[in-house]
């Protein structure tokens, strides 16, 4: 929907404040990940509506490349639609969505972010890394490229094909599918990016030639199931590509797989473990208990939960594409650096995340706090992987 179309909601919100906390308002703090960091009202979510509404929708603002830093500040991390306590709230980042559309039709976007929109349309990818290097998180493994006949594909998306610590995660995941025996492959230089930043940062033109090209190779090869590295490719390819595809993300197969006994965890593997809830695979998507199914599945894990969790989780900041714009920005306020707090607080010494962008995000603040000998960031699939027989 254009944001013409929501003009008669957007004037209701009158800046309450319950879009800014946990929904059992038990943590002292701000659950929006932009307004913990500035305090800015105009950078809350109700300040962004009225700032929307008298900009784009009023015209008693002239849109600003200032207006625009703003709105891509957010993280799109959904927390503000799930503490909204109108009848509008499913409604806010669909608003914010629209607002960027028109930010995009103006030229207004900020700098880095065209260029995350232009990388992708030249390259299929924001990196500008050519697409035959797609294969190579894959090298020296048994992961095979996907064959008609197979019955999972397996979607890595950009970051777990091309960010070099998410790469740990992708082969994680191949390694243990390899050893359930279920056949699966993956498109290697075929893979396009499936566009869920792209749709999140307004580029809606773009969005729909990615969603096509994808869905043209998916059935050209026959495709049926796809199993998904990331909670974000999740999303898209669940909730915005045809339905004739059937989606999972990667621990709701594998909790399925432990179920049924074709993945033996039996060896067990020694830590105490706090999770990191991915907003698009948590506040989106509705899972919370297969990550946790998976760990407490497992002998010798110790799972401790952190203050936040499940669909009180804080997000890690990389939402919106801001694990590449980083317009939200860094420093000891930034998302990522308060959850690797948190984490460490719990006296876990492992934290466990199910995301190749919450990964590469965390591991960055690792190291920024200094906490790099008393906490490890490892995904859920590395976890499995040194527990199976």
């Amino acid at each position: 929907m254009a944001l013409k179309d929501y003009k008669d909601i957007i004037h209701r919100c009158f800046r309450c404040g319950y879009c800014k906390f946990t929904s059992d308002y038990s943590y002292l703090g701000f659950n929006c990940p932009v307004y913990s960091k500035y305090r800015l009202e105009s950078y809350s979510p109700g300040g962004m509506m009225w700032l929307i509404y008298a900009s784009l929708v009023k015209g008693e603002l002239k849109p600003s490349k200032h207006l625009s830093q703003i709105l891509y500040s957010c993280t799109m991390c959904r927390n503000c639609s799930q503490e909204c306590k109108f009848k509008f709230n499913e409604d806010i980042v669909n608003i914010l969505k629209a607002a960027r559309e028109e930010m995009v039709d103006k030229q207004l976007v900020p700098q880095i972010v065209g260029q995350f929109l232009t990388n992708v349309y030249d390259y299929g990818n924001p990196y500008r890394e050519l697409k035959q290097n797609r294969d190579n998180w894959a090298e020296n493994t048994e992961i095979k490229h996907y064959e008609k006949g197979d019955e999972f594909l397996y979607y890595v998306g950009c970051v777990g094909s091309y960010d070099t610590v998410s790469q740990k995660a992708a082969r994680a995941l191949g390694s243990v599918l390899l050893k359930s025996g279920l056949p699966f492959g993956f498109l290697g230089s075929r893979e396009v990016c499936d566009g869920n930043e792209v749709d999140m940062l307004g580029e809606k033109g773009l969005f729909e030639f990615l969603k096509e090209e994808n869905t043209q190779i998916f059935k050209e090869l026959g495709v049926k199931k796809i199993v998904t590295l990331s909670p974000h490719s999740y999303n898209a390819l669940k909730n915005n590509y045809s339905n004739e595809f059937e989606v999972f993300h990667y621990t709701q197969l594998l909790r399925d797989l432990v179920k049924s006994g074709k993945l033996d965890v039996s060896r067990g593997f020694k830590a105490k473990v706090t999770y990191h809830d991915p907003c698009f695979l948590g506040r989106y998507n509705n899972e919370y208990d297969a990550p946790r199914e998976i760990l407490t599945a497992i002998p010798g894990v110790e799972l401790v939960e952190m203050e936040r969790t499940k669909e009180n989780s804080f997000c890690c900041g990389g939402g919106g594409g801001n694990f590449y714009t980083d317009i939200l920005g860094s420093g000891k306020d930034s998302p990522s650096r308060i959850r690797v707090r948190e984490a460490h607080d719990t006296g876990a010494n492992i934290l466990a995340v199910a995301c190749p962008v919450c990964m590469m995000m965390l591991e960055d603040a690792l190291k920024a706090e200094g906490l790099e000998d008393e906490l490890a960031i490892k995904d859920i699939s590395e976890v499995m992987n040194a527990a199976l027989l």
